[in-house]
């Protein structure tokens, strides 16, 4: 019996969807392919880039914190967007149905990253003609906010950390992260016991973040069809990287190299009959990809506190300066 009615639920799902898909004619299956074009361009550097984000500043000595002592942190994180991931040039062959408004083959549009465009778009369904504009991005060169990490020493050279920022409204759009890390400190396993709080210490690191953005824009309505008005770009990064530090007094430099996996998923927000067909086809632009990516930088030590800088270097440029106090 039991089986009986998880096989009669798939069953309904299943037909919930093609029912779905059947009640949306092939020109509207065209536009919703047409719109996931212009998505995908607009979405892709902001899920690359989460790998910048999620993934800076973990931890930023290769020596391990001694057992239980703990490290309460603040940072300041901001990413640096190069121009060419600003924009992206789309023409009217990309399209099944939709056309560049104004007689032009070819236009140039914002990515989320990008400014205002008055670009606009052209289409008909079931005879009825409507027009949309580009989305617009958030109009930044430096995507700016703050989180807060925790991190504690372990036994046998292990520090773990975890970090969260709740949602956060920042240049017109939501962010989220948490994540959690471990650092293993691998210097002690070379030779004769490292004891001087100056020795050249190297560390394994691994990490996962959780990093969703949500990006409102005007309203794209297909009379009829569908009414679209916010992309969520979740990703999940895993991310590998071996350190290595060395102190001078109060001076501390540091680096690190390593590689980044991210996993992006996309929705769409809205309302309309092509709604649920939309985010079932959008899973064809889910995306797994790896980065390498190389991090360099220094603290300085106070009494009961210490204050870190790290520029992470790859696609992206990314600056985190944290504020940290030792318990």
């Amino acid at each position: 019996m039991k089986n009986f009615k998880i096989l009669t639920l798939i069953l309904a799902l299943f037909g919930s969807g093609m029912a779905h898909a059947q009640l949306v004619p092939a020109e509207g299956q065209e536009i919703i392919d047409d719109l996931l074009f212009i998505a995908d361009g607009f979405a892709t550097p902001a899920a690359e880039s989460a790998a910048y984000q999620a993934t800076a500043s973990w931890f930023t000595s290769a020596k391990a914190l001694e057992p239980w002592k703990v490290d309460v942190s603040l940072h300041a994180n901001a990413l640096f967007v190069p121009t060419s991931k600003k924009e992206f040039t789309i023409n009217n062959n990309d399209f099944s149905n939709l056309t560049i408004s104004g007689g032009s083959n070819g236009a140039v549009v914002p990515t989320a990253f990008g400014s205002d465009s008055d670009v606009m778009f052209n289409g008909n369904f079931l005879g009825q003609e409507f027009a949309f504009q580009a989305i617009e991005g958030i109009d930044t060169g430096a995507l700016m906010y703050p989180f807060a990490q925790v991190s504690v020493g372990l036994p046998l050279g292990f520090q773990l950390g975890v970090r969260a920022l709740p949602a956060l409204e920042v240049s017109g759009s939501e962010f989220s992260t948490y994540g959690i890390g471990l650092k293993h400190n691998l210097s002690q396993y070379f030779g004769r016991r490292r004891t001087r709080d100056d020795d050249l210490e190297v560390a394994a690191i691994v990490a996962y973040d959780i990093f969703d953005v949500k990006y409102e824009f005007e309203q794209i309505s297909v009379p009829n069809l569908l009414n679209l008005n916010l992309i969520d770009v979740s990703s999940g990064v895993w991310m590998a990287e071996v350190m290595a530090s060395k102190k001078y007094e109060n001076f501390e430099i540091f680096g690190a190299l390593g590689v980044a996996q991210s996993d992006f998923e996309y929705e769409f927000g809205g309302s309309g009959l092509a709604l649920d067909l939309v985010n079932s086809e959008i899973s064809r632009l889910n995306d797994s990809q790896a980065q390498f990516k190389g991090d360099i930088g220094f603290n300085l030590y106070f009494n009961s506190f210490k204050v870190s800088t790290m520029a992470t270097a790859g696609k992206y440029v990314n600056l985190n300066v944290g504020l940290h106090f030792l318990l």
